[in-house]
């Protein structure tokens, strides 16, 4: 499972024109999953998303959670986190899960994240989105699980 985190001032995804999520303060994380991860892995991210500390204390250190300043997380699917370009111009998506799974997976990191008491909200599985944000830093972080 891969996940790239970005801290943001705000995020939004919309559908067809119309909004179907936003957050002010908080994470924007795509998440993609790979072929032969197993269950396990969704509890793990999200317990690794919950702690990651990359908000700054009040030293400008990134020291606290997104617990710790009471942000958003918006979880936007993203299969093309696993495109493999090593050969040829088109990308192969060979690594990413199959649909079924993949919505599986991504569903299951939302309710556990949302089990570790985070204010969570998701784009749309198997839509095409249209995703803005204001990145913070900017910083974005990945997680390969």
């Amino acid at each position: 499972m891969r996940a790239v985190i970005q801290q943001v001032s705000e995020a939004q995804v919309k559908v067809g024109g119309e909004e179907v999520s936003s957050i002010k303060k908080g994470l924007l994380i795509f998440l993609a999953v790979k072929s032969d991860d197993k269950i396990e892995i969704c509890r793990k991210m999200a317990k690794k998303i919950s702690k990651l500390r990359i908000f700054e204390d009040e030293n400008d250190k990134m020291n606290l959670s997104i617990k710790d300043v009471s942000g958003e997380v918006l979880v936007v699917s993203q299969f093309t986190l696993y495109a493999n370009t090593n050969s040829g111009n088109r990308p192969s998506f060979i690594d990413s899960a199959k649909a079924d799974k993949a919505k599986d997976f991504y569903l299951q990191v939302i309710n556990d994240l949302k089990d570790l008491e985070l204010k969570v909200k998701s784009g749309m599985f198997q839509k095409q989105m249209k995703v803005s944000m204001v990145n913070m830093g900017p910083k974005t972080i990945i997680i390969d699980l």
